[in-house]
Formats: C-alpha cells, sequence, structure tokens
C-alpha cells in the first residue's frame, strides 16, 4: 500500500509540474549596445506571452547640414520608446529544451518611439534645427541568451514617420527599425 500511495504521490506532483504555464519573466532589465546606439531598457510581464519594454537611449546617425548633402556631422540625440511584444514561440521553445529565461524567444512587437530635439550631441557646430519625430513600427525580431546575463536581439520592421516641428517641409513618411544589439541583463 505505501509503495502505491508513493507512486501516486510522485505521479500526481509530476503532473503538477509539467500543468505549470510557460510565461515571459515578471520584469528583467538590461542595457544594450547596438551599431547605432546605447540603451537602457525594462521589459515588465502584461500576460504569459505578452511583455511592456520600455526603453531609453541614444541613437546615433548622419545629419545633412545642406540641401545637397555636402556637409554632413554624426548626430546623437535621445529615444524614449514603449514596445508591447507579443512573444509567441515560448511554449514550443520549452518543448524542445530550448532556454525562455529573460525572455529569450521571437517575437512580433508594436513600437513608439519619440526623438526630442533637445540633448542633441553633434560632430560639427549645431547649425540645423533637428526634428521632434514620432514612429510607430509593426516590428519582428528574436531574442537570445548567451550564457546567464548576455543576451542579443535583432530586429526588422517598417512603419510610420511624423515629424511634429512645423520647418521641415515634408512632415512624416517611412520609417524602418532595423536593429542587431548586443546586451547585458540584470
Amino acid at each position: 500500500m505505501k509503495k502505491i500511495l508513493l507512486l501516486f504521490t510522485l505521479t500526481f506532483i509530476s503532473l503538477i509540474s509539467n500543468a505549470q504555464e510557460v510565461s515571459v519573466e515578471k520584469s528583467i532589465y538590461g542595457v544594450q549596445i547596438g551599431l547605432v546606439g546605447i540603451y537602457g531598457y525594462g521589459e515588465y510581464k502584461l500576460s504569459n506571452s505578452f511583455a511592456l519594454r520600455t526603453e531609453l537611449g541614444y541613437d546615433a546617425g548622419p545629419q545633412y547640414l545642406d540641401p545637397d548633402n555636402s556637409r554632413s556631422s554624426i548626430t546623437f540625440s535621445p529615444v524614449l520608446s514603449v514596445e508591447s511584444r507579443w512573444y509567441y514561440n515560448l511554449k514550443r521553445r520549452v518543448e524542445k529544451n530550448k532556454r525562455i529565461d529573460h525572455n529569450s524567444g521571437n517575437f512580433l512587437s508594436l513600437k513608439i518611439s519619440y526623438d526630442p530635439d533637445f540633448l542633441v550631441f553633434s560632430t560639427t557646430d549645431r547649425s540645423t534645427f533637428f526634428p521632434n519625430e514620432l514612429s510607430i513600427i509593426p516590428t519582428y525580431g528574436v531574442r537570445r541568451n548567451i550564457g546567464k546575463k548576455f543576451n542579443y536581439e535583432t530586429g526588422f520592421g517598417l512603419g510610420y514617420l511624423r515629424i511634429l516641428n512645423n520647418n521641415f517641409a515634408d512632415n512624416s513618411g517611412l520609417a524602418m527599425n532595423l536593429y542587431l544589439r548586443i546586451g547585458l541583463g540584470f
């Protein structure tokens, strides 16, 4: 009788442990360095497969000083982003014995970014007016872990960009989100 009770208890515990829901982490924080900037982020669990990512960073890129693009400089501008992420393949990764810690998986997201015109640094004199930009970009991305603390992300998306200053003739257009980053998680 004791053997049957022990077998039943072990089977029940096994079923309970396998019935646990696969989920994103409650909250994760870190820094990432990309080809064109540095960023600090936080991701917060909304549901088992959805997370909200907030990000503060500096983007780098060319700034053309003349209409004919004969003079340019490298500009560093702040960027604030809010992004909802749907990690759609977590269950499949667990079934294949792959890692999902620190939200390692494939995701679809909607990224909203704001590039203000303050705290902008340039390699030349600030002779032009820098725009306030707002972008909304659906993105497909992949996040993977390297060891326990490091990670990398890559993603691609096309969306909408709106320049909020009236000093620019063309106030809206197509925006692209293409990135490759390596980071450290806390």
